[in-house]
């Protein structure tokens, strides 16, 4: 196990047992969150940094964490997958693990199996579901880590008796998320929700993505902190507070940083979140328009700003929503769930693909040693 990983117990100690699935992974039923069995999952969250995997039980309560750096040679699929294959069975040795979940910061297909793209790691057209099926011996489901996140408030969180609900996550960039009657709406080919790169300043800044003028470049944490690199490098007399925080070091200025400095009131600061905010409720007007939800929920590092954020964001959805005055408004609200979000919804979906099987304590050792056995036969290979 990686020195790095931090262990968390929520609860008491849980029976160790691994279930070994039955039946062919191609006739899996799929069912609705109600009808799907009432039995713990492992929810695995993969970002650029961090792997963090848990266990989950059907009310969304968090029995167990662990968590760890995402490895360096990440550039292998291989070295992620052996993480998170490591993960879950750490987490196999004192808990019923039925089902995993994987949300994966990157673009994942209509079926659920493969990412396709990921941003931070070297999956490009991986099949990632069937790869960690046949190491792990439980059902997997694969989704984007946004998707997950917003199954997780629609369930537990800020979006609980919603019908029809979006979730935009700020970050470095923006994700986002759609649920429709309780279905995460993921497109024909299953990459709906980039809100990130709608267009809202025709030839405006460069995007990441190659575009310009992407939403994300005015509404982000890469935004927040770019503006307030900007001022401090042209030693704006306004950013006299954050100047002298950093001693002049412009390469030190950091999103929790500028955070901060906004809730002890430093006018620049609170300035930046309010421009912001104003970005993010007029791009929240043009899916309002698009999409007519009931509610939107707020979520990623930058929403720990609270109302620095939200407020202004309210405000400029409220005086650019299309037909203002004459419809009713969809409800702004913060997500609850925090950096957790994604892997709570992760192992819930999961539960939609998870079997019941039968109770056996030898199943570990069985597990283990086909496990072991894999590894043999990949080391004899040339």
């Amino acid at each position: 196990m990686s020195a790095n990983r931090e262990r968390v117990y929520r609860g008491g100690a849980a029976r160790a047992t691994v279930w070994q699935s039955v039946g062919m992974r191609d006739r899996r039923e799929r069912r609705s969150h109600l009808t799907a069995p009432r039995v713990p999952t492992v929810g695995i969250d993969i970002g650029g940094t961090k792997v963090m995997a848990g266990v989950v039980d059907a009310d969304g309560n968090i029995l167990e964490t662990l968590r760890t750096e995402t490895p360096d040679k990440s550039k292998s699929p291989k070295v992620v997958e052996d993480t998170i294959v490591e993960l879950v069975l750490d987490l196999s040795e004192r808990h019923d693990v039925h089902a995993v979940g994987i949300g994966a910061a990157g673009w994942v297909d209509a079926d659920r199996s493969r990412v396709l793209f990921a941003p931070h790691l070297a999956w490009r057209d991986e099949p990632l579901r069937d790869r960690l099926s046949e190491r792990l011996l439980v059902p997997v489901m694969v989704d984007n880590d946004a998707n997950t996140a917003a199954w997780a408030e629609w369930r537990f969180g800020a979006g609980r008796g919603e019908a029809d609900l979006v979730m935009i996550t700020l970050g470095t960039g923006i994700g986002g998320a759609i649920l429709e009657d309780g279905h995460v709406k993921r497109g024909r080919f299953g990459v709906a929700g980039e809100f990130g790169h709608m267009q809202v300043v025709p030839g405006g800044h460069r995007c990441a993505c190659g575009n310009r003028g992407c939403w994300e470049q005015y509404s982000s944490g890469n935004a927040l902190v770019r503006e307030a690199r900007e001022m401090a490098a042209a030693d704006s007399p306004v950013a006299y507070g954050i100047n002298d925080r950093v001693g002049g070091s412009v390469r030190d200025i950091t999103g929790p940083l500028i955070t901060e400095l906004a809730r002890e009131g430093d006018p620049m600061c609170v300035e930046l979140f309010q421009d912001i905010g104003q970005w993010l409720g007029v791009g929240i007007a043009n899916l309002a328009a698009a999409l007519d939800p009931s509610c939107f929920v707020i979520g990623g590092g930058v929403s720990a700003a609270d109302d620095l954020l939200i407020t202004p964001a309210r405000e400029a959805f409220r005086r650019t929503l299309t037909g203002r005055g004459y419809r009713p408004e969809a409800r702004i609200a913060k997500a609850e769930l925090g950096p957790e979000a994604g892997m709570v919804g992760a192992a819930d979906l999961a539960r939609l693909v998870a079997r019941r099987f039968r109770r056996a304590n030898r199943r570990r050792v069985e597990r283990y040693e086909r496990y072991g056995r894999t590894l043999g036969r990949q080391a004899a290979q040339p």
